[in-house]
């Protein structure tokens, strides 16, 4: 299909005349409806500098998306008014494009503009100001180092250690990296001398180079507010041949000037003489409520009336779909696989552009380019870092704190190690061959842990005491699965064209994790024994709609579904949410909870026991005996966790016969996964619904008049919000001042000191919008999800935690509206650096599972607590989140190899042989093996660096961290080199069977396992190095014994590359 042969030929060809002849200045198109408009621009457009002016900033977004896919992205320019960083940049980058395009080097033979109302609010910095900010540079140009960094100064361009955002640059030796306001990604200049060697495109988030460019215009921020007196209004400062387009905008006349006009609306422009007029014959696309049949007979009509029907899609698995079910009506269709804002209908030309996401009323996630994302590495990397008192677990002393990277001398010789300090001010100094070895503590509650004495057993025995007690949970799981294996299910049949049809109208994008989840499950329930699988996934990343279709699938073989939640409120939300998926489906639901009186219950029983329900949703009243199912083919549990006991032990005894889905919101940590696999069936679903609406998060003060506008702009919407104030003794007077901020609001408060009953009575009746606002403690964060609500306001922010934050923030933004989220925080002077950090994270992650999995490691341990019990979450508060999960995978490595028959996993004979009888390898050295400070000198970086150089594990990644680098910090010197060459030892050595490598007067003692016991001893690996120091004449090689451990002594090594050839010889 040609894209610019969608509109009638004849009106595209007069209209093409009109916009070329420069004595017509106001031409007047009609009759031109939805997604219709932006196809007349770009059929039309082939010279010069066009402009469109919309009504709202959603119509123009949409606008500019339709010219993506028409045009291309790369003339084609966002316009908005300056807000925030993306704005900015998006702004300037079009200033820009008609900067070059006014002096011809531009690269386009036209560029489009697309702003709105209030993009023209605001001016333009005049001409001649304009050019004298631009700093313009190119390769091979001579400018002194020194220079360039006044220049950027005087620019109003900031220093920071890494650049991240716009208005920064960041010196590293002989490199500047600079982000510019004219682009969305930073760039790095690295200079020979005074002279520009090479320019390159680098990316925010990882810091690596990416793309060289030539040249490079440097925009400071020209941004500017309407009243200055150096600025000049949008259309004065197009040149006179631009064009202007106008479409649906209150006031036309506003925009009237000197240019070419294209009004592409008649309405309200009754004061414009127009020289010549246009009228295409367009209609939007009809409505069709997701109902197919009406869908298919408007085709079969429309085809009976000559139209070409054309369905457009983004997704490729959305278009296989709707194959699949049209030719279950007998239709062949065309399909196009990309998509505009809004379809339409041209009479003229007999087409019809249908979009799926209009006939199944799905959310389209609109993208602008040139957006400024945050770094979210850097972001990461100051959560992560070490700062000045932290607590710190190594994992043979136990926790301490930290004092700083300091400088040490061995032998005459500087080195660099972590200060820790432990009980009573004893001292540990960590060599940084060793951060391997040590962890930020991270726990679930804010609560210090106990600091440990050096040299006591304390640590040890509790390091023995968990691993014994995960050892017997991992038996008790092995132990279930094996019995399950073996029980008699049902298996059910393929899917329906009635289930493609429910998965095609779901509102958003599938990700790639939850189709994985769904095909696993229907593989589950297709197979003859019972499937028990746990969907594990953060809130909002779409469990429940896994959940539905789960269950359709099983009502499609006639079979019931039980769907167990742990409270009356999630009950009837999943009830509402079933409802809604379900009500064009042959499908009969019902839902039990305190709500109904004994006479519904009643009722509910016998309609039950007679199969005339087929999905009944509950909380734990539902496992009672007065509900019989007559053929129960699917059990759903919500927050298994929540559970108590005697519940827990009636799903048991009903999970070894009934296919099971069990959905949980924490997300279960890497080494759990690989941990449990063996014993569960396992899916997780990392990402959110890439057409959801990130949260606009924003950080604001106690005041008055901007809470007053955020209440107001909700409600005017139509919209409810959460209040959260977490302190009880004063809520009720919150909820007065907002009462006196907002007379009128309707106001509810709820708190953890109110009795269930009267908390979900107040709850129910803010879901059924009795009330405006709901005020109350972070009650909300547990699992109540109400559409209508999309603001949420967090007073005193900063005594959050980030995961508290993260899942309060979760409630909105459930809907395909947009939502706000405001942490209202005292000023930000007299908040701790850790609150800020926190703060700034949560603005930086504004989308839902954006890069959070990494930083937010207090949710992976609550998932951890509530799959290992109580217990464990002590264990895990005792040695911090990391060292708990090393010592988990430790402990499961030791089940695998007693229960290695049990495990699936299949291991191949090679890999049993080449097994690895140590753990791991500790190097010591008086050699001078240090980052330089004329290197590096943040020691925030370096002790990142020297961590993740500590961690790798492989000579590819290796070669990616050099690069890396190089690339940042520019040429790598000798002494990092040798660095490297530690890690490569460590490898080896572990790999021959050496727990420890010292290295130090020119000679290296090398350290044989040290359980004499060990089956290491009996392997061809130790009796081949046996063999080779045999056969070396003279005493440099000899083994020795001393306090019954077995170590090798070799003389004359000078460098670790020297110890890393002879490790490599033996």
């Amino acid at each position: 299909m040609d894209k610019k042969g969608i509109l009638n030929r004849q009106y595209i060809k007069e209209l093409s005349g009109y916009i070329s002849d420069p004595d017509i200045k106001n031409i007047s198109v009609g009759g031109l409806y939805a997604s219709a408009k932006s196809f007349a621009l770009s059929s039309t457009v082939t010279s010069g500098i066009h402009i469109v002016i919309l009504h709202k900033r959603e119509e123009a977004a949409g606008f500019i998306n339709d010219l993506y896919n028409l045009i291309g992205e790369d003339n084609v320019f966002f316009f908005p008014p300056s807000k925030d960083f993306s704005t900015k940049v998006q702004r300037t980058a079009a200033i820009g494009a008609v900067v070059d395009y006014k002096k011809g080097v531009s690269p386009h033979p036209y560029i489009v503009l697309v702003g709105y109302k209030e993009s023209f609010d605001e001016g333009v910095l005049e001409e001649k100001l304009l050019k004298k900010s631009i700093i313009s540079i190119k390769v091979g140009d001579h400018i002194s180092h020194e220079f360039f960094k006044e220049v950027l100064f005087d620019s109003a361009f900031t220093k920071a250690d890494f650049v991240s955002q716009p208005g920064e640059f960041a010196i590293r030796g002989s490199l500047i990296d600079v982000f510019s306001y004219g682009d969305s990604h930073p760039y790095r200049i690295d200079f020979f001398g005074d002279e520009i060697e090479s320019i390159k495109i680098f990316n925010a988030n990882t810091q690596r180079s990416e793309k060289e460019v030539n040249s490079l215009d440097i925009y400071p921020n020209i941004t500017s507010s309407s009243e200055s007196e150096f600025t000049v209004p949008v259309l004065e400062f197009l040149p006179q041949d631009s064009v202007v387009w106008v479409g649906d905008t209150d006031k036309p006349e506003r925009y009237l000037s000197d240019h070419k006009h294209i009004w592409l609306s008649t309405l309200g422009n009754e004061l414009i003489d127009f020289d010549r007029e246009v009228t295409f014959r367009t209609a939007p696309q009809p409505t069709f409520n997701k109902h197919f049949e009406v869908l298919a007979d408007d085709i079969r009509g429309k085809r009976g009336d000559g139209f070409s029907v054309y369905i457009l899609s983004e997704s490729i698995s959305q278009i296989e779909r709707l194959k699949s079910i049209f030719s279950t009506h007998d239709l062949v269709l065309n399909y196009e696989n990309y998509t505009i804002h809004e379809g339409f209908i041209d009479f003229d030309s007999k087409i019809c552009l249908y979009t799926d996401h209009q006939i199944f009323e799905r959310h389209r996630r609109l993208k602008l380019k040139r957006s400024v994302e945050r770094s979210e590495r850097l972001t990461i990397n100051d959560l992560n870092a070490f700062h000045d008192g932290d607590y710190i677990v190594h994992i043979d002393h136990g926790v301490g704190r930290f004092g700083g990277l300091v400088k040490n001398m061995v032998n005459g010789k500087v080195q660099e190690s972590v200060k820790l300090i432990f009980k009573d001010n004893d001292v540990l100094f960590v060599s940084i061959h060793s951060l391997h070895r040590i962890s930020k503590y991270k726990s679930a509650d804010s609560t210090p842990p106990k600091i440990y004495k050096l040299g006591t057993g304390a640590w040890q025995k509790l390091k023995n005491q968990t691993k014994s007690k995960v050892k017997d949970i991992a038996a008790d799981l092995i132990r279930l699965y094996a019995q399950r294996r073996v029980s008699e299910g049902f298996a059910f049949s393929p899917d329906s064209y009635l289930q493609k049809e429910l998965e095609s109208s779901f509102i958003y994008e599938e990700t790639p994790d939850q189709l994985k989840a769904l095909k696993a499950i229907k593989e589950d329930m297709e197979k003859k024994y019972p499937m028990d699988r746990l969907v594990c996934g953060d809130v909002g990343f779409g469990k429940t709609e896994v959940a539905v279709r789960a269950a359709f699938k099983a009502v499609a073989d006639s079979k019931q579904v039980a769907v167990l939640v742990p409270t009356t409120i999630l009950a009837l939300q999943h009830y509402n949410t079933f409802l809604d998926r379900l009500k064009n489906f042959p499908c009969n639901l019902e839902h039990i909870s305190r709500l109904r009186s004994a006479k519904e219950v009643k009722e509910i029983a016998e309609r039950l026991k007679s199969g005339k329900i087929d999905i009944l949703i509950g909380t734990h009243r539902l496992l009672n005996k007065e509900f019989i199912f007559k053929d129960l083919g699917l059990l759903i549990i919500d927050e298994e966790q929540k559970f108590g006991v005697a519940a827990k032990e009636r799903l048991r005894q009903l999970k070894l016969s009934v296919d099971t889905l069990t959905l949980s919101a924490t997300p279960i940590p890497r080494t759990l996964q690989f941990s449990l696999l063996g014993a569960r069936d396992l899916s997780i679903i990392n990402t959110p619904p890439p057409n959801r609406i990130p949260v606009q998060t924003e950080i604001i003060d106690f005041d008055e008049d901007a809470i007053r506008d955020i209440l107001t702009a909700e409600l005017e919407r139509g919209g409810q919000i959460f209040f959260v104030h977490n302190k009880i003794e004063d809520i009720t007077a919150v909820e007065d001042i907002i009462r006196r901020i907002c007379p009128g609001i309707k106001t509810c408060v709820a708190h953890g000191k109110m009795e269930a009953p009267e908390i979900e009575k107040k709850i129910l009746n803010f879901m059924a919008g009795d009330y405006d606002i709901l005020i109350s403690t972070t009650i909300v964060e547990n699992g109540i999800d109400i559409p209508n609500a999309n603001t949420i306001i967090i007073n005193h922010a900063q005594n959050f935690g980030l995961s508290d934050l993260h899942q309060l923030r979760g409630r909105v933004g459930r809907s395909n509206r947009k939502a706000f989220c405001y942490l209202i925080v005292p000023p930000m002077v007299s908040v701790t650096d850790d609150a800020r950090r926190r703060l700034k994270a949560i603005e930086a992650f504004s989308d839902l599972g954006s890069g959070f999995n990494i930083a937010m490691q207090d949710l992976d341990i609550r998932g951890m607590g509530n799959m290992l019990g109580a217990e464990q979450s002590g264990f895990m508060a005792d040695m911090g989140f990391e060292t708990y999960q090393r010592i988990l995978a430790e402990a499961f490595d030791e089940i695998k190899q007693e229960n290695s028959d049990q495990f699936r996993q299949e291991e191949d004979e090679a890999v049993v042989e080449d097994q690895c009888y140590v753990s791991d390898c500790i190097v010591e050295t008086d050699l001078q093996l240090l980052i330089p400070d004329t290197y590096i000198n943040i020691q925030a970086e370096k002790i990142r660096l020297y961590r993740e150089l500590d961690s790798i594990s492989d000579e590819e990644e290796l070669g990616r961290f050099v690069a890396a680098l190089e690339d940042r910090f520019g040429p790598v010197p000798d002494e990092v080199r040798e660095l490297c060459f530690v890690v490569r030892l460590r490898w080896l050595a572990k790999s021959k069977g050496f727990e420890k490598i010292v290295l130090k007067n020119e000679k290296m003692l090398a350290y044989f396992v040290a359980n004499q016991m060990s089956p290491y001893y009996k392997t061809r690996k130790f009796s081949e190095i046996i063999n080779y120091i045999q056969q070396k004449p003279g005493n440099r090689y000899m083994i020795k014994e001393q306090h019954d451990k077995l170590y090798l002594t070799v003389n004359m090594v000078r460098t670790i590359e020297g110890a890393h050839k002879i490790m490599t010889n033996l």
